[in-house]
């Protein structure tokens, strides 16, 4: 699926009414959130590390970061931290749960429990069926933050993360990750009586929201020192620690505009009539799973889970989460294994 396809506004909730139910319930289910998953379990960090390890291409070498995960097919993808995650009976994953259509708790649930759905978490159910089994509670979620998505993998609090997370090469540094599951790029969202076009030089002079740690932030910076973004933007000083906040400082008027991955910049949309999406997407980037660096078994078998997956569950996710504001897909992006 080309990113600029994803312009389409997502049809959902709509409104700054609706908006503030969401924030009051993330706020409240972000405390709640690991100890109502883990039912009082004392989590353990993921134990193990990858058979033969293969290290990942630095960020100083590296070009085409979607196309540098490890090839399922020729190596372990069952070796000792597969095994530690199956003996402890579930998987952990950081999520998130306030990206519309993607990680998410829909108040208006007819079941009433609110629980975490969307494109992503379809994902993680997929993964954690492929290495503990079908079963119920084979998985555990934590809700982390866009800057806390790594420190978490490093620190061991979580096995993966799967949080719109996109793969480029400052981070292989830090994180290993799966092959691309979805195609996105960065873009200008504002409100509609806004005179911003894009990432453009209507952008001269105006605040700007990104999540911290997020690729908004860094591709901005790099504007800033190529050229491509107007010197005059601000952003530096304007970062959030999940990007829903940003909608909430556009709603209220602290910002002029935000910048995220076209595909949240649609579900936010969708979340709120009155802004809307700015010219086209300005980079081409991939979601993928992220995992240790030395885990190496672990990438290879998620790996290996998305080569059927991609066959069958990506479709039918993306037709229920995401079609109806996106529209038809041509399917998963390609895949090409960078190590054997």
């Amino acid at each position: 699926m080309n990113a600029r396809r994803l312009r389409a506004s997502l049809r959902g909730w709509g409104g700054v009414a609706a908006m503030a139910v969401v924030c009051a319930l993330a706020a409240v289910f972000a405390l709640l959130l690991p100890v109502a998953q883990s039912r009082g379990v004392d989590v353990p960090d993921a134990a193990g590390r990858g058979a033969a390890h293969v290290e990942q291409v630095r960020a100083e070498e590296c070009t085409d970061p979607e196309k540098r995960s490890l090839d399922p097919s020729s190596g372990e993808v069952n070796g000792r931290t597969v095994q530690a995650i199956r003996t402890r009976g579930y998987l952990i994953v950081g999520v998130d749960q306030n990206s519309y259509r993607f990680g998410y708790r829909d108040p208006n649930n007819t079941s009433g429990k609110a629980e975490l759905e969307g494109f992503d978490i379809d994902l993680v159910h997929a993964i954690a069926d492929g290495i503990v089994g079908k079963k119920d509670n084979n998985v555990r979620f934590r809700a982390i933050p866009t800057d806390q998505r790594i420190p978490a993998i490093k620190g061991g609090k979580v096995d993966m993360v799967v949080r719109t997370m996109t793969i480029n090469c400052e981070r292989l540094d830090d994180v290993a990750f799966s092959s691309p599951y979805f195609e996105t790029g960065q873009q200008v969202l504002a409100p509609k009586k806004s005179d911003i076009t894009g990432y453009d030089t209507s952008l001269a002079g105006r605040r700007i929201c990104t999540a911290a740690g997020s690729t908004a932030f860094s591709a901005l910076e790099a504007g800033k020192e190529d050229g491509t973004l107007v010197a005059s933007a601000d952003f530096e000083k304007r970062t959030v620690p999940n990007q829903l906040d940003c909608l909430v400082r556009l709603q209220l008027g602290e910002v002029d505009a935000v910048v995220t991955d076209s595909a949240l910049a649609a579900s936010q949309a969708a979340q709120d009539p009155t802004v809307q999406l700015k010219g086209e997407p300005f980079t081409d980037e991939y979601y993928g799973v992220a995992m240790k660096k030395d885990a190496d078994d672990l990438v290879r078998r998620v790996n290996q889970i998305l080569v059927d997956y991609r066959k069958d569950g990506w479709q039918k996710s993306y037709d229920e989460w995401l079609a109806a504001g996106l529209g038809p897909s041509s399917g998963p992006p390609p895949v090409e294994y960078g190590q054997s």
